[in-house]
């Protein structure tokens, strides 16, 4: 080697050297920091920026390359509080950021992010190494990103909210989850741990969250035929069920994927006929993998599935409308599993796939992340705080506050698909206030409009001749509100249709594919682009003019997702879509539902500032709550199965950060044993209408709604009958309960307070709780367990461990950290009353407006030290935003045994000067039926002063 070649080998070693030993660089930011990994190890430099959003709020954005790209979040609308203080601490290994209450730090080689308490306690850590991932994409010509974060955590974490999802899973540890806005589907990319943490991933794109793995098709699992040949199962078609022996078809496959619209017409044979037939698949199923192998199937029609003998699935779901079924089965290594599969698909169109997921490792186990499609950057917030309250008020610093909804429309709503005529409107209305049942609100669903104008907002004037008339005789004589239908959809030809399309506000795939609805012959559509922001105005004044000048309460936002043609793929939903206002329509796919009620609300709110905006939705996302947005579950099945998901659907659902939930109660699709039953399966609607209205009785929203049969109360069932009177009694019960309802609700605003909390929310010491999905708190006193199995009489609970509950019809004492059988007749659903609660109960009313609360009655149940406060205020505007609210705080001693009704704080044009409360002390030796017109124990008069009950003046 020549001197020149050896000098420069050993400059170009010591530089190499130098470069291994310095770290990478940081830079000191305004709002945080930024460090630039070493290339070395990552392959390119990347950026990765911790930005302070509040003592225990940090924003973590990494970027393939040096630069952090600019962009206006549609998720987060939030100001960072005043006087915020971090301390940045560089070492050789890592760069520190320390808040009053939060650590997090950064690997200087490869960017992971670990957060800890003051203490140094790791919280949550980014997965190292190669916990973050940049997978280059192009879409619509435009360069993007393929993005994974996966997140380490102890074996002892529990996870929840992430949406609405119908699998019946509460607590999302080693599960799946997808981010696609669908009918009964709704992404909510918020994830909240038991740990007291949350992270908020801004991305809106197709998203897996948890488990983040693909799954994989049947064919990749060793698949045997019924006669015990290799790679395949048997597939047998039958053209018709009464003749399940005659096969037209029998062969090998080994894949089921007809998971979208339009797949099962290229993979079922030809001669099979969907509507009258029947499929059967069977063989064995093995693996090289031991462990939990999660099965999932989507369907409609009837299935049923058999692993080793036992029926593991027996779902049914009208087959327009899918739905989602899981299956978790523990293999052994090489073990064949028989495996029979039935299908009845009831329809032309019909649907089901499998999929499945390997066992994960005990470090996956303790690993989620969030992998999505398309996106510039990884972005994401982690919020900290002393319990999952204050992790939920976090997110509502980041994503906006939830407006208090209109005190109406904490009553009860009738809905039907659907009040064809507006005599049906004014004539059911009618007879529940002949009947005395309580009432506040009467929905009107689609196609009030002439058949062939969908999109115009104009009223079918055969069928509703006075709509201003109607709205009238509604709010006058019945003292009922209206809610009405809205779509964001457009038939081709249309006046609305022509002027939208002038403006260039609507997606035209649709009209380019001359694609049908399933109206009549069928009709040409589309969806305007809740993107543009001129077209979002173009939609409210549309609405404006054409309804809401009548006079019409409040909105229901259907197929808000958007469902441009159902059950169609992710793929074909970007087609539909594309281009958006904003951009690909593959970064922006889950976001519209957020845009379309924002349109709405910013509408309303601007052309009537005094009247309270309240919007229905059947799909949101991240920040919709402040857009006055509650969701529905969805067109579900009309089944004890649907009935049971939904307890966790929405308890999830609010542990996502969105208070205002509900659903079609009776279910909205009905199997045809209900359609025209016979007289025992009326019997068994009957009872499935009933548990389903005790449930929805305590949901935050208390509304019915479905198709065949009617869903009023007088159609379900004779006034002597059980089910009729177990409806009025939970209504007039939610009635009486009104003065709490409407305080959890202003807590909601006031206090980023959660309605319908999962029990890890209120017993966080309690592990017994982390798997709990079938049982919720209701508040901070009521633990609601909803019967969801037909016939059944008692149902076994848990009582989470605390001072002791109470019976709430009874008042028996249960001691707490118990598993017991409680009694649940036909009329009655299991509620009981936390020890240590006080819970207010208002007079009798047909509606919430009848007459103001001058007498409340303070059940307090005793065993250990309680508060309440009393929230109200005008109730229909929002005043309440400006401070026009009161508060009385209520108060129990356990030692002293005294109750103290504290000073009034607060006022509002309206407002109650003076009211009677009347006391009851229940205790374990001391029951007390619930019995809210006999003689209580002490009565007082309050006048927003301090008073003091002692124990000895009960």
């Amino acid at each position: 080697m020549n001197l020149r070649l050896l000098l420069f080998s050993l400059l170009a070693s010591a530089f190499l050297n130098d470069l291994l030993a310095v770290p990478p660089a940081y830079v000191k930011l305004p709002d945080g920091v930024m460090l630039f990994t070493d290339p070395l190890l990552t392959g390119a430099p990347n950026a990765v920026k911790l930005e302070v959003i509040a003592d225990n709020i940090i924003r973590v954005i990494a970027a393939p390359g040096k630069e952090i790209a600019p962009g206006n979040s549609l998720i987060t609308v939030y100001n960072k509080k005043p006087g915020l203080t971090w301390n940045v601490i560089p070492s050789k290994e890592s760069l520190t950021l320390k808040t009053s209450r939060l650590i997090a730090t950064i690997d200087r080689k490869t960017g992971a992010v670990t957060f800890t308490d003051l203490t140094g306690k790791k919280i949550l850590a980014e997965k190292q190494p190669l916990g973050r991932n940049f997978q280059s994409v192009v879409f619509d010509g435009k360069r993007s990103y393929t993005l994974t974060q996966t997140f380490q955590t102890t074996g002892n974490d529990a996870w929840y909210g992430l949406g609405q999802h119908q699998d019946g899973i509460m607590n999302y540890r080693g599960q799946q989850v997808t981010f696609f806005q669908n009918n009964t589907e709704v992404a909510i990319p918020f994830l909240i741990s038991s740990k007291n943490y949350g992270i908020l991933w801004d991305n809106y794109s197709l998203t897996r969250a948890g488990d983040v793995r693909p799954l994989h098709p049947l064919s990749s699992m060793q698949l045997f035929s019924k006669q015990g040949e290799p790679g395949w199962l048997t597939a047998s078609y039958i053209n018709n069920t009464h003749n399940p022996k005659e096969i037209s078809t029998e062969r090998a496959e080994a894949n089921i994927n007809m998971e979208f619209l339009g797949d099962s017409k290229i993979q079922l044979p030809r001669e099979f006929t969907p509507a009258t037939g029947m499929v059967s698949w069977e063989g064995s199923l093995a693996s090289h993998l031991s462990g939990l192998h999660q099965f999932r199937f989507t369907y409609g029609g009837s299935l049923k599935v058999w692993l080793d003998g036992k029926l593991v699935l027996d779902r049914w779901r009208k087959a327009w409308n899918p739905a989602s079924a899981l299956v978790p089965w523990d293999f052994k290594k090489g073990e064949k599993i028989p495996v029979k599969i039935e299908w009845i698909p009831e329809g032309g169109e019909s649907y089901l796939s499998l999929k499945w997921q390997e066992p994960l490792s005990e470090e996956e186990q303790n690993s989620f992340g969030f992998c999505s499609e398309a996106g510039k950057q990884v972005d994401y917030y982690f919020v900290y705080g002393n319990n999952m309250d204050e992790v939920i008020s976090g997110y509502r610093d980041l994503t906006g506050k939830a407006p208090i909804v209109p005190k109406w429309a904490l009553g009860f709503w009738q809905s039907r698909e659907r009040y064809k005529t507006q005599d049906e409107i004014l004539t059911t209305v009618d007879e529940f206030r002949k009947r005395k049942i309580p009432i506040d609100n009467i929905v009107l669903d689609w196609s009030y409009w002439k058949e062939a104008e969908w999109g115009s907002q104009e009223f079918d004037e055969k069928r509703f001749p006075s709509p201003d008339s109607m709205i009238d005789v509604l709010h006058k004589k019945y003292n009922t509100r209206i809610m009405i239908s809205v779509w964001p959809k457009f038939y081709d030809g249309i006046s609305a249709y022509n002027e939208f399309d002038k403006n260039g506000w609507l997606y035209k795939r649709n009209i380019a594919d001359r694609q049908k609805d399933w109206i009549g012959a069928g009709y040409v559509s589309t969806f305007y682009d809740a993107f543009n922001r001129d077209a979002r105005k173009g939609f409210w004044n549309l609405i404006n003019d054409k309804i809401y000048s009548k006079g019409i309460d409040a909105w229901w936002m259907d197929a808000s997702e958007p469902d441009i043609l159902s059950n169609v793929s992710p793929d074909k939903r970007k087609l539909q879509m594309t281009p958006t206002a904003l951009g690909s329509a593959a970064e922006f796919l889950n976001a519209y539902p957020l845009q379309n009620a924002k349109g709405i609300y910013e509408g309303q709110r601007s052309t009537d500032p005094d009247k309270r905006v309240f919007l229905l939705t059947r799909s949101g996302f991240a920040g919709s709550q402040r857009y006055a947005a509650a969701i529905w579950s969805g067109d579900i099945g009309s089944t004890w199965q649907d009935m049971k998901a939904q307890i966790t659907a929405g308890v999830n659902f609010s542990m996502s950060g969105l208070p205002y939930w509900t659903m079609d109660i009776g279910g909205f699709v009905v199997p045809g044993k209900f359609e025209k039953p016979d007289s025992e399966h009326l019997e068994e609607w009957r009872e499935l209408a009933t548990r389903w209205s005790q449930f929805g009785a305590f949901a935050p929203l208390f509304r019915s709604h479905g198709q065949f049969p009617y869903r009023e109360v007088f159609n379900t069932a004779p006034e002597d009958h059980p089910a009729y009177k177990s409806f009025l009694y939970y209504d007039k019960l939610r009635y009486r309960l009104l003065p709490y309802i409407y305080s959890l609700a202003g807590w909601g605003y006031h206090n980023d307070y959660t309605i319908m909390r999962g029990l890890a929310m209120d017993f966080a010491a309690d592990t017994a709780v982390l798997n709990i999905g079938d049982q919720y708190m209701f508040g901070p006193a009521l633990l609601v367990n909803p019967v969801y199995e037909y016939r059944k009489t008692e149902r076994a609970l848990y009582l989470p461990q605390c001072a002791g509950w109470y019976d709430l019809y009874s008042g028996k004492w249960y001691a707490g950290g118990q598993k017991i059988i409680a009694g649940a007749p036909y009329e009655r659903m299991p509620l009981f009353v936390k020890a240590g609660s006080i819970l207010p109960f208002g007079p009798e009313l047909q509606y919430t407006t009848e007459k103001k609360p001058d007498t409340i009655t303070l059940n307090i149940y005793t065993g250990a030290d309680a508060s309440f406060n009393l929230y109200e205020d005008e109730g229909a505007n929002y005043n309440y935003e400006k401070g026009a609210f009161s508060i009385i705080p209520v108060q129990y001693n356990e030692a002293t045994g005294t109750v103290t009704i504290g000073d009034r704080k607060g006022s509002f044009n309206g407002m109650l000067q003076k009211r009677t409360f009347r006391i009851n002390m229940i205790a374990p030796d001391k029951t007390r039926r619930l019995d809210l017109d006999t003689a209580c124990d002490k009565e007082v008069i309050y006048e927003g002063k301090h008073l003091n009950i002692k124990n000895s003046q009960f």
